[in-house]
């Protein structure tokens, strides 16, 4: 794939999770969690989204929310479960989307807040639907989605290198 074509970054915030007495890293979906995870993927296939990588956190929440949206996918993607996720700043997140592949044109990353609103707050240079970058100011609630697009290699990009083109949350009243 050359380099100069789209491409697209799907930022997810996992859905939300239960608070058992259990380690952060292995804190399961609570059951809104569970309804939600299902919304995420058939959101995404409603809109034509159809990631060819995710790389989804390991803590049981991202992966429990992986495994539920993604038999609504129309196929499944390569998985990368990357520990470097869990927690991560958004330096961190950029610089993993910097080790991509540019033969993928269409990434899903799987991962927490504060890390997946501020990433799409840094990548998105300006927005192409101005209702969605201001729905995204007001927060990026648990299953909350960010589509931000670009033009160049995986190692271009930075911030302010791409553009909002779609912001989704299941229990947001004007997504």
């Amino acid at each position: 794939m050359s380099v100069d074509v789209p491409r697209s970054i799907v930022l997810l915030r996992h859905a939300k999770a239960d608070w058992p007495d259990v380690a952060d890293h292995d804190r399961p979906l609570a059951d809104r969690g569970r309804k939600d995870a299902p919304l995420v993927g058939e959101w995404l296939t409603d809109h034509g989204i159809a990631p060819e990588l995710t790389l989804c956190s390991t803590a049981a929440r991202t992966r429990e929310t992986w495994k539920l949206l993604a038999p609504k996918l129309p196929r499944r993607p390569k998985t990368v479960y990357e520990d470097r996720l869990y927690e991560a700043s958004p330096g961190e997140i950029i610089a993993l989307l910097n080790e991509v592949p540019d033969e993928v044109g269409e990434l899903l990353v799987v991962g927490h807040n504060p890390g997946m609103q501020a990433v799409a707050d840094l990548l998105s240079g300006e927005a192409e639907d101005t209702d969605a970058a201001a729905r995204l100011a007001r927060g990026f609630p648990t299953s909350a989605v960010a589509v931000v697009r670009f033009t160049g290699s995986w190692k271009s990009v930075e911030p302010g290198t791409g553009s909002l083109t779609r912001y989704w949350a299941p229990h947001d009243p004007q997504g």
